[in-house]
């Protein structure tokens, strides 16, 4: 590899130093949510449910949740509230295992929902783009006349002789 090339793909956190000075430079950009992800957010927000379904799934994924799971397992086990196999213990727990389950599936059926959205919005954008590039072409091919007749008017013209006036 040529040192020249060496320093334009050495990578940084998985991306090229080019992509590393662009991202600099735009950083201090405000980022803007994506609309069609707030209206989503919007209509979600407005269900009970789902408000409740969403503080679950972001408790029970926080480091919270572990500290308390740990704190109430050893103070069951070591104050001795049951006596070992902990069948009542292993029971709250398998409860809770399937509710947690059941908020996991919660939060990737939010997630499809949220990408669903992103991509019904890009394939919007994609539809609005083909169509703009439709009529681009079309006025690519106006030019292209125009500029064509425009050339073999002034091939018709002998050389050195003024334009015609009308």
């Amino acid at each position: 590899m040529k040192p020249e090339q060496s320093s334009a793909v050495g990578k940084t956190n998985g991306s090229t130093n080019g992509q590393s000075a662009v991202l600099e430079r735009l950083s201090h950009l405000p980022v803007e949510p994506n609309p069609a992800l707030m209206e989503h957010a919007k209509e979600r927000a407005m269900s009970v449910q789902n408000r409740i379904a969403d503080k679950i799934t972001a408790f029970a994924g926080s480091m919270w949740f572990v500290y308390i799971h740990i704190i109430w397992f050893s103070t069951w086990i070591g104050f001795g509230v049951e006596k070992y196999p902990y069948g009542l213990l292993t029971m709250i727990v398998s409860l809770e295992a399937i509710f947690l389950s059941t908020f996991v599936m919660i939060s990737q059926n939010r997630a499809d929902a949220k990408r669903q959205v992103i991509a019904d919005q890009q394939w919007q954008t994609v539809k609005e783009e083909d169509k703009q590039n439709e009529e681009l072409i079309h006025i690519s091919n106006e030019i292209l006349k125009l500029t064509k007749a425009i050339h073999s008017y002034t091939k018709a013209q002998p050389e050195g002789a003024p334009p015609p006036t009308s």
